[in-house]
């Protein structure tokens, strides 16, 4: 396959960072996008002319056109977007939200979802490109004081498939990666605690004490190779990252 160009979001850490090295071994380019910048300041040495990074908030919507500038003028185009980037707290019943707290989630999880999305379209047009959402779990299933980080999901869900809607030539997909040894899963067992139900937060306990968290690496690939060559009848839909359909797309027996 030749040489792609794809933006990860997220990147410096976890899920993001898997699909980082994961673009990076199989030869391609990388515009890596976090908040802390040290993984990607280390993949950016060791991988000159494959990397290039930005460290911002995407919750900064005026940051979205600046990305994809910059993965034009390092690569000289684009043919994929991975946003993995997304944030869990503050969690509180809907009865105690604060509304300020609210905004900031969706600004982080949704509308910068949007604002990525709206600045790639041309240069994905122009390359049949992809647009690949890391998505949850709960935006299907409700967890207590999850409503703001569960309803964002749930609109990335919506606006993949609005994209996928209207833009025939780009190939959007949301993905489920399930629950991962990641930062968010230590926040839900250490944040989670007095903010959640006590069943609910014991089985993300129980999960990972009974060594049952997936690998960051397992939906990772399914999501990177997605970013490669995601196909067409795929558009516009969610899916867990091991349901059947993605046997294609899995870089090992998970």
């Amino acid at each position: 396959m030749a040489s792609k160009v794809i933006i990860v979001t997220g990147a410096s850490r976890g899920i993001g960072l898997a699909v980082a090295k994961y673009l990076i071994d199989a030869s391609h380019k990388v515009l890596l996008v976090s908040r802390t910048d040290s993984q990607m300041a280390a993949l950016k040495k060791q991988y000159p002319s494959q990397v290039e990074y930005m460290t911002a908030d995407l919750s900064n919507l005026e940051t979205a056109p600046k990305v994809t500038e910059l993965a034009v003028k390092a690569f000289g185009r684009l043919d994929g977007l991975v946003i993995n980037h997304g944030v869990l707290s503050p969690m509180t019943t809907i009865a105690d939200a604060n509304l300020a707290d609210w905004q900031q989630i969706y600004a982080a999880n949704l509308f910068s979802a949007v604002a990525l999305s709206k600045a790639a379209i041309p240069l994905l047009r122009q390359t049949k490109g992809r647009i690949i959402f890391t998505s949850s779990g709960a935006a299907l299933h409700a967890y207590q004081s999850w409503g703001a980080y569960g309803s964002s999901k749930a609109a990335m869900n919506s606006l993949a498939q609005h994209l996928g809607a209207e833009e025939k030539d780009i190939v959007t997909v949301a993905i489920g990666p399930g629950r991962c040894d990641t930062d968010m899963q230590v926040e839900v067992r250490d944040a989670g605690k007095s903010a959640m139900a006590t069943d609910a937060h014991q089985d993300f306990v129980k999960a990972f004490e009974a060594g049952k968290l997936n690998k960051p690496e397992w939906p990772g690939h399914v999501i990177a190779q997605l970013a490669l060559t995601a196909s067409p009848d795929l558009s516009g839909k969610y899916f867990s990252w091991n349901a059947p359909e993605m046997a294609a797309y899995r870089s090992d027996s998970k």
